[in-house]
């Protein structure tokens, strides 16, 4: 009984976070990216600003602590983030969700380069499943990309993983621990919010605000209020009581349920192709971070 907490948390990030590119494209629907991304970060903040004055945490971090979330949250939110949410206005979720998948592939590579981590023979295995599996994705589709629409929004993607690569490795390269993980992630959402709906002003078309639905707005909440903030706390509570390596298996389950769910309520398209390019994206990806701990029951230590 004493594991049904560790077990809530994991089921709830595991489920969140795969239910998250589906809500972005249902609320990119009606609502212009920029405001979903800029709102969901700033609904964020505030909510973590409530929690650090309910604790009494809340405070000034040092302008050396904030320049480094300035640029996390630059790299993870306002470009990772904002690009994938941007690139959901003309790709499917199902096709979004499995390019992210690639993101290890680009933190291996760009540790590798800057000596974090020694290159291998597994890896190179595994480097070549998921550029396989790329190639499977874009087989039938070769044609989409001469759709303008399209093909920026799969740049956009691209340029995502690049912003997600680069904030994972700045944290790995520069060993950044928080003993405040809620506080500074109130200066991250905060600074991503207002740079995003300073973008959404200046880059939106048309923001009429009386044509968005209720269904885009329902899914805009619930990105705020579970993908970046309930998710968020599970994750970490999973993280105190198993292993980093163990927890980062989620990642493929999130990939797993995200197509599965676009497929069962968008009526997205999962071709044979598709499912083969998932597969070998997902094994790549596993072959590349696979680590002898994984599936061994470790037992971390509670502090008080």
């Amino acid at each position: 009984m004493k594991n049904y907490k560790l077990t809530l948390a994991i089921l709830t990030v595991a489920v969140v976070w795969g239910t998250t590119f589906l809500s972005i494209r249902v609320a990119v629907e009606t609502i212009p990216a920029w405001f979903v991304a800029g709102i969901r970060q700033f609904l964020a903040a505030i909510i973590m600003m409530v929690i650090l004055f309910y604790r009494k945490e809340f405070k000034w971090i040092g302008w050396k602590n904030l320049g480094y979330q300035i640029v996390f949250s630059t790299l993870m939110l306002v470009i990772a983030n904002g690009m994938t949410t941007v690139a959901e206005e003309t790709v499917t979720s199902s096709l979004a969700s499995l390019v992210s998948a690639c993101s290890p592939i680009v933190v291996f590579l760009g540790s590798v380069a800057i000596g974090l981590q020694k290159f291998s023979f597994r890896a190179l295995v595994g480097i070549i499943m998921c550029f396989s599996g790329i190639l499977f994705i874009f087989w039938d589709g070769l044609n989409d990309l001469s759709n303008p629409d399209y093909l920026v929004g799969v740049i956009f993607l691209f340029i995502a993983i690049l912003g997600w690569a680069s904030g994972t490795i700045f944290t790995k390269k520069l060993n950044i621990q928080s003993k405040n993980i809620t506080l500074n992630l109130f200066y991250q959402f905060l600074f991503a919010g207002i740079v995003q709906i300073c973008f959404a002003f200046l880059f939106s078309d048309s923001y009429q605000f009386e044509n968005w639905s209720i269904k885009s707005i329902s899914a805009m909440l619930y990105l705020s209020i579970f993908g970046s903030v309930a998710a968020f706390f599970a994750f970490h509570y999973a993280l105190t009581r198993v292993s980093p390596v163990q927890v980062s298996i989620l990642a493929y389950i999130n990939t797993i349920i995200s197509i599965f769910l676009s497929w069962l309520i968008l009526d997205e398209t999962i071709s044979a192709k598709f499912i083969i390019a998932a597969i070998l994206i997902i094994v790549g990806v596993f072959i590349i971070n696979y680590n002898k701990e994984l599936f061994k029951r470790k037992k971390i230590t509670e502090e008080a």
